[in-house]
């Protein structure tokens, strides 16, 4: 069978090379000429574990090929995904343009019956109204055909995308009673079923909310321990035990009960913000999900606020990770990227480094920041050293030789990846998430103190 993929970013190159990787032959569609030609070359724009191999394989096969010609990419194409942005609007609406106009793009050169799915994570309704618009085009043109729009949310997990699509926990299928395209969506996941992971199909309207929910459900569980966390804080308690001891009820389990300085990247922050909006468009009230958004503010805001309060003027900081997770260059509503301006407008030199994201900086920040070539590199002559993400490598410093390179001894642990006490020994003042910092502290802050940080600030509302 052959298959159209529009949109090559996470979702959509990923879904493309996986399918490849299937057998399937896989057309990928993008308008993006630049990046097209380096798909082309076997490259790999967004860093994604394994993700290059299988698309250089797959290439080289001739199963899986790119073009930025959608009439091309859908000529003799079964089922066409839509795999393209759904970012926030102001008002936290989910901003549906590039979807719409990729539908009716479809219905204009649709030169055959064929299936349209839509991939992206959209509203209620969306489904619908693709549809829609599609059969006036159709109409329009005068043509018999008929193009169904299913759902098939993803599910994928930024750094193990590629695990993820090959072999996913559950395949969902949101269709209305359309035999031909179910026969279709099981034909293309034949691979993934053939290895017991179950494909569910249901209507269109709970595939089209299931996606939104689960980030929610997930997003307020990060939320609850960090609300947990400034009472720790306050007193005397350690959100890890309590988290662990959360964690063991088989009914909650360990899984996103870190503590931290909150959740980003692409899909928690936008699909909550979605609900959001979802709520205040029909009136059905969702109270948790906006403290889950409002909690998930006010912990990077308390973060950067006590950050600020121990820096002298005109510090140098080091920053330790840019991505919004470990194992991907995605930098999408990371904490770093709320943060490094702050400190820049304080009058402070900034220096970060990231094993994988620093291109993303450059491009982001330019010559305003400084970028180091390891994490000690980085860290040499800092006032303060800022953990935002939890990579493997910020793990295994050798925090006695942290401290001799060090001219302060600030330590800010965003990730809770430290043991307070084994900082402490160091001579370092340990700053951690949901611990009091009458347990941790080796020496006083700095007497200097910052304004208030404004909470516009950090809301990205």
């Amino acid at each position: 069978m052959q298959i159209a993929i529009i949109g090559t970013g996470y979702v959509g190159l990923t879904t493309a090379v996986c399918f490849a990787e299937f057998g399937h032959q896989v057309v990928g569609m993008d308008i993006d000429e630049k990046k097209i030609t380096m798909i082309k070359s076997g490259k790999s724009p967004i860093y994604e574990p394994g993700l290059e191999e299988i698309l250089q394989r797959n290439l080289a096969s001739g199963r899986l090929i790119f073009t930025t010609n959608l009439a091309e990419a859908i000529d003799e194409s079964s089922v066409v995904f839509s795999a393209v942005g759904t970012p926030p609007n102001e008002d936290f609406s989910a901003d549906l343009r590039i979807v719409y106009h990729v539908c009716e793009d479809v219905a204009r050169l649709a030169n055959h019956n064929l299936v349209f799915v839509n991939k992206s994570t959209v509203p209620i309704g969306t489904g619908s109204e693709c549809e829609a618009r599609m059969a006036a085009i159709l109409q329009e043109r005068g043509l018999p055909y008929h193009i169904p729009v299913i759902s098939n949310p993803e599910f994928l997990r930024e750094g193990c995308a590629v695990s993820d699509t090959l072999k996913p926990d559950r395949v969902l299928v949101g269709i209305n009673n359309n035999p031909i395209a179910k026969d279709l969506m099981e034909e293309i996941y034949r691979p993934v079923t053939r290895t017991e992971n179950p494909i569910i199909f249901m209507n269109r309207e709970s595939a089209e909310i299931v996606k939104y929910a689960s980030n929610a459900f997930l997003a307020t569980k990060i939320s609850f321990v960090n609300m947990l966390s400034e009472l720790c804080e306050e007193k005397g308690a350690n959100i890890r035990d309590v988290a662990k001891g959360m964690g063991l009820d088989h009914r909650i389990g360990p899984r996103f009960l870190h503590a931290g300085i909150g959740y980003g990247g692409s899909c928690f922050p936008k699909d909550v913000k979605a609900l959001i909006a979802l709520s205040r468009h029909t009136g059905i009230p969702m109270p948790i999900v906006e403290a889950t958004h409002e909690i998930n503010e006010r912990q990077r805001q308390r973060f950067f606020q006590k950050l600020l309060n121990a820096l002298p003027e005109h510090a140098t900081v080091a920053v330790w990770g840019l991505s919004f997770k470990p194992k991907t260059d995605d930098m999408r509503d990371a904490p770093s990227c709320d943060l490094i301006p702050l400190l820049l407008e304080a009058g402070h030199t900034i220096r970060v480094f990231d094993p994988v994201a620093i291109e993303n900086a450059k491009a982001r920040f330019g010559e305003r920041i400084q970028y180091g070539t390891s994490a000690l590199d980085t860290a040499t002559g800092a006032d303060a050293v800022i953990v935002l993400t939890e990579w493997d490598v910020f793990r295994g410093i050798n925090t006695q030789e942290l401290r001799h390179v060090m001219r302060g001894t600030h330590l800010f642990d965003g990730r809770n990846i430290y043991e307070p006490k084994d900082i402490q020994k160091t001579g370092l003042t340990y700053h951690g998430i949901g611990i009091s910092e009458d347990h941790c502290y080796t020496t006083p802050a700095f007497p200097h103190s910052h304004e208030r940080i404004p909470e516009s600030a950090i809301q990205t509302n």
